[in-house]
């Protein structure tokens, strides 16, 4: 481990507390330009979701709409709480083949993204100590009057995630910033930048429970991603 990784999995609460849990659970409301242009405006206002920390999984229910998601690397299952299948995906990715930006998404699209994306996001910095990752610390750049230690991890073929190479910024403290990628099922063509912040102690372990996507409108800025977490627990 590197001397970048190892600073960012201490300040996140340490290897030891990590492997004593096994999922994080979340109530949060994801909102965002993206979510309209891909014909899902609102549908993510009231979630909750369960990251696995063991192994690429994420279930997420639509509260409300008596719904759930069952995201992994080779199948995406749309069902009820009580475990009826309404629709599944085999090998998920290759459904975005031929994709652009304005294509709209069905739901099975939509379970896979957003499985991919949260638990990718739930389980940094801790993910990238895995067999198969590789990191590299990069030349540092200085943002919000801070200096920011990057490390550009390569992520092994078999964790489906935005794209094979990305760039995580972390402060001072050792807290991840920004979170710099391609989404290569989306736009593989447009480097995304997904800020976090309000970070919380749960139980030992840090996590921000804010992050913010942007892109450029004319001279304004527009929020493309927006995810607000409200309870979160380990277990």
């Amino acid at each position: 481990m590197n001397d970048l990784l190892a600073s960012a999995v201490a300040a996140h609460g340490g290897s030891d507390r990590w492997n004593r849990i096994r999922a994080i659970r979340v109530d949060a409301a994801i909102t965002g330009a993206v979510w309209q242009v891909k014909g899902h405006s609102d549908v993510l206002k009231n979630i909750r979701f369960e990251v696995d920390t063991t192994r690429e999984r994420l279930t997420m229910d639509f509260l409300g709409r008596d719904r759930r998601s069952v995201f992994e690397p080779d199948r995406v299952v749309l069902e009820q709480p009580v475990g009826t299948v309404i629709d599944a995906r085999d090998d998920p990715e290759r459904s975005f083949d031929g994709h652009q930006f304005q294509t709209p998404w069905d739901d099975l699209h939509l379970a896979y993204f957003t499985g991919e994306a949260l638990w990718t996001y739930l389980n940094t910095p801790f993910l990238f100590t895995w067999p198969g990752f590789v990191c590299e610390e990069i030349a540092p750049i200085e943002a919000d009057g801070e200096e920011w230690r990057r490390l550009s991890v390569a992520f092994p073929d078999h964790i489906k995630t935005h794209t094979r190479k990305q760039v995580f910024c972390f402060g001072p403290d050792g807290l991840l910033r920004r979170h710099d990628f391609r989404i290569d099922v989306v736009d593989p063509t447009t480097e995304s930048q997904l800020y976090a912040a309000d970070y919380r102690d749960v139980e030992g372990i840090i996590i921000p429970a804010t992050r913010r996507a942007y892109a450029p409108m004319g001279e304004d800025q527009i929020v493309m991603v927006a995810i607000d977490m409200g309870e979160i627990t380990v277990r």
